[in-house]
């Protein structure tokens, strides 16, 4: 039996598709953002970010470039203007931002609508200093969920496990870590803080880390860290 024309065309069409999309997948399959061994990361070293004791915040938002250029992720720095804070790094005035220390962004952070959206930036096995949220004059303790983007992380609370073997806790911080409970947030998975006000803290994972943070509104005088030691 001949083909129509009409039949024909449909056919080509479905084959067409059939091998952009087979192309696509296996392109996919050979991209780092498929498969996060694949990322490569420098090994840094506190003296890189650091000169004669002082933080360089420059030399640490180039390594987050770095790193979200390795993910294949675009921060879109040229829109800054339009988000509640500008990027941002800190090393919390400890003098160990290879451990401890973070990059953020505050997209929208509104006292009236009660909502927050925040993204973090974690170089691998870089700490968030533990901390927890209480209630002040501007609104009740903050609430929060954890979304990474790309990489990993360890949320360190007081639900979860135990530390997976071989992840250590920076020993500048050994003191005054007072949760040790352990949970795995992979790519694509979310974490919620288990009550308000409970103690907590996160690490990078292998590969670092982008996470969006989905929480109540932030006022700064409602976090309180373990350290005394943290300045902002």
């Amino acid at each position: 039996m001949n083909m129509t024309r009409r039949k024909h065309l449909h056919l080509m069409a479905a084959a067409a598709g059939t091998a952009a999309l087979s192309g696509a997948i296996t392109l996919a399959k050979d991209t780092p953002l498929m498969n996060p061994k694949k990322i490569t990361l420098p090994k840094y070293k506190n003296a890189d970010f650091y000169v004669d004791g002082k933080f360089q915040p420059e030399v640490a938002k180039k390594a987050y470039f770095n790193m979200m250029a390795a993910h294949g992720y675009d921060i879109h720095i040229e829109n800054e203007k339009n988000w509640a804070t500008p990027f941002w790094v800190t090393d919390f005035n400890l003098g160990d931002f290879v451990n401890v220390g973070m990059g953020g962004v505050f997209w929208i952070n509104s006292q009236e609508a009660n909502y927050f959206a925040h993204e973090i930036y974690l170089l691998p096995g870089q700490m968030i200093v533990e901390h927890g949220h209480i209630a002040t004059d501007k609104g009740k303790p903050k609430m929060e969920s954890w979304h990474p983007r790309h990489g990993s992380i360890y949320c360190m609370g007081e639900t979860g496990g135990e530390l997976p073997a071989g992840v250590v806790l920076p020993k500048s911080q050994e003191k005054f870590i007072t949760v040790k409970k352990c949970t795995e947030v992979q790519s694509g998975d979310i974490l919620t803080l288990n009550r308000v006000t409970a103690k907590h803290f996160m690490m990078g994972g292998p590969v670092g880390a982008i996470v969006s943070e989905y929480a109540s509104f932030h006022d700064g005088a409602g976090l309180v860290f373990t350290n005394p030691g943290v300045k902002l």
